[in-house]
């Protein structure tokens, strides 16, 4: 499979709120098939924390030829829309050396 397959790939998204103990609340996100999570303020916000995860994943992924989680097939029809917008993302997270920030080594 090529990067911009795995990129097109479905994956089940869980989102949900929760109380932490000092009784503020935060919202998260996660591709459990795949095992990332992220959390934010606002739902919106972790949802897109939780896709800057999956791309930095998928990537780290390819480059490194482990194997990556297919429950489903990619996405025609997200192909060409990767090859505009995150795929562009993807190549300049792997331009700039971004893939491992904000990641525990």
């Amino acid at each position: 499979m090529k990067l911009e397959e795995y990129l097109a790939i479905p994956y089940r998204m869980v989102a949900y709120s929760a109380e932490r103990p000092d009784g503020t609340w935060r919202r998260y996100a996660s591709y459990p098939e795949i095992g990332i999570t992220s959390e934010a303020d606002t739902p919106w916000e972790a949802q897109e924390l939780l896709e800057e995860q999956r791309i930095r994943y998928i990537i780290d992924h390819v480059q490194r030829g482990e194997p990556i989680p297919v429950p489903r097939p990619p996405l025609k029809s997200l192909t060409t829309v990767l090859d505009l917008e995150r795929l562009g993302f993807a190549r300049w997270l792997v331009e700039n050396r971004h893939l491992n920030e904000g990641q525990d080594a």
